[in-house]
């Protein structure tokens, strides 16, 4: 716990610099920081007087405002106070509830909200601007953990985004093995070092194995959080390999897409059957396996990976 809250200020302490936030005037315009965010929260979509946005005639709730940003209700008047000096807003009581107080932006104040969210869209692109493609998801995934986690929230339901392996893929498959099954079951090295081979026998397949094969990584949010390998066990037999779902991605249907990928792609190369070899502890992923029609052919007691395990043997024909 130490740690991780020293990582969560130091990196507030980054940001704030990098987005020079500390400044008295933000994105060099005659608001502060706190401005500009009642600014941004009148101008969104929906709300009545925001650019492009088709809101209510009403606009947004004074009271709303405050809850939504936690402000003292004396400093967001005296805010409101300066924009309605300036131009910006203006108040009218609720047509459906006249103890309500509604705000909205007026034109001139439209013209100071697009101002204010193009420097802003600038300012992060100039910083997103050096990073790759892969930097760019990773963050973008990162970013959604820290929200779901420190907002307490859950987040989004999202449809997984299978793709083909990248550069750095098979390093993070075996990684992510070694790791998630220790951490979960106990295993030792000597499971990590079967996926390492594992792979490296995939990687150095040729000629028309190699065309019969197939590997997927899962993304959410542009992070990996699982994947599939179809390897060739025989010329009728393909056999599905190294499922893996990261825990976070549990509940998202990831297994199931990554396995129904995987059975598709046997299907079209031409395999009359498929197989896979697991154990009995691996309870969700022999759920995925039934609900995809696998039936289980062998079961038998057998020590590995420093524990005693049951292995099982299930296999499906393809169409």
């Amino acid at each position: 716990m130490p740690d991780a809250v020293t990582a969560v200020r130091e990196f507030s302490r980054f940001y704030t610099d990098v987005l020079g936030l500390l400044g008295g005037a933000l994105l060099e315009t005659p608001y502060s920081l706190t401005e500009a965010r009642v600014l941004f929260e009148l101008g969104q979509p929906g709300s009545a007087g925001s650019a492009g946005g088709a809101g209510t005639a009403g606009g947004v709730g004074a009271l709303d405002l405050r809850r939504r940003l936690g402000l003292d209700p004396g400093y967001l008047s005296r805010i409101l106070a300066r924009f309605e000096s300036a131009g910006l807003v203006e108040r009218e009581r609720s047509t459906v509830d006249a103890r309500r107080q509604m705000l909205r932006l007026t034109p001139l104040g439209r013209e100071a909200f697009a101002d204010l969210d193009a420097r802003s869209t600038a300012q992060v692109s100039g910083l997103l601007a050096a990073a790759s493609e892969a930097e760019r998801r990773a963050l973008v995934g990162a970013l959604g953990t820290a929200r779901a986690v420190l907002g307490g929230e859950k987040r989004p339901t999202r449809r997984p985004e299978l793709r083909p392996l990248r550069p750095g893929d098979l390093g993070w498959v075996v990684q992510r093995h070694g790791l998630r099954y220790a951490e979960e079951y106990g295993w030792d090295a000597t499971f990590e070092g079967l996926v390492a081979r594992i792979v490296a026998d995939y990687t150095e397949s040729a000629g028309p194995t190699a065309a019969r094969q197939n590997a997927w990584i899962a993304e959410l949010g542009g992070e990996p959080v699982g994947c599939v390998f179809c390897t060739q066990k025989d010329d009728d037999t393909a056999q599905l390999r190294l499922l893996l779902v990261e825990p976070a991605a549990r509940g998202a249907g990831v297994g199931t897409a990554l396995v129904d990928e995987c059975l598709r792609f046997a299907a079209s190369a031409g395999y009359r059957e498929i197989m896979l070899w697991t154990n009995d502890v691996l309870v969700a992923a022999r759920r995925i396996y039934e609900r995809a029609g696998f039936r289980l052919e062998h079961e038998g007691a057998r020590p590995n990976f420093g524990a005693q395990l049951t292995e099982q043997i299930w296999r499906r024909p393809l169409p």
